[in-house]
C-alpha cells in the first residue's frame, strides 16, 4: 500500500489541516515509511512464539469503590495544615498584593 500526494491533500482538507505544498512530498515520504514498517511487521512469522499465556485472559484486580488508604496520615506528610488543607507558603515571586489583608494573614500563618 502506498500513499499519494492526492491522498495526503484529501485527508488534510477533511481534517482542516493547513499543509504547505513545499512540505507535501516530505509528509508523503514519512507516511509511506510508516506504512513500510507496518508491512514489515505484518510479514513477521510469530506462529512459533505462540504460547498458552496469549490465549489465557489476564487476571485483573477487582474494582473497589472508596478511598485508597494512605500509609501515613496527611498531617504527617505536611509541614502545616489548616481546616483539613495543606498550608503552602507563598512563593517569593508571587508576593501578596499590598491591599489584600487576607493574603497577608495566610502568609503570616504559613511556616
Amino acid at each position: 500500500m502506498s500513499i499519494s500526494e492526492s491522498d495526503v491533500r484529501h485527508v488534510a482538507s477533511l481534517s482542516r489541516v493547513g499543509l504547505d505544498s513545499a512540505r507535501l512530498p516530505l509528509v508523503v515520504a514519512e507516511l509511506n515509511g510508516i506504512l513500510g514498517h507496518m508491512d514489515a511487521l505484518q510479514r513477521v512469522d510469530v506462529s512459533s512464539n505462540a504460547n498458552e499465556d496469549a490465549t489465557r485472559p489476564m487476571m485483573l484486580a477487582d474494582d473497589v469503590v472508596g478511598a485508597v488508604q494512605l500509609m501515613r496520615s496527611r498531617e504527617d506528610m505536611a509541614p502545616a495544615m489548616r481546616d483539613g488543607f495543606f498550608v503552602v507558603p507563598r512563593l517569593a515571586t508571587h508576593a501578596a498584593p499590598e491591599g489584600n489583608p487576607a493574603a497577608r494573614a495566610v502568609d503570616a500563618e504559613a511556616p
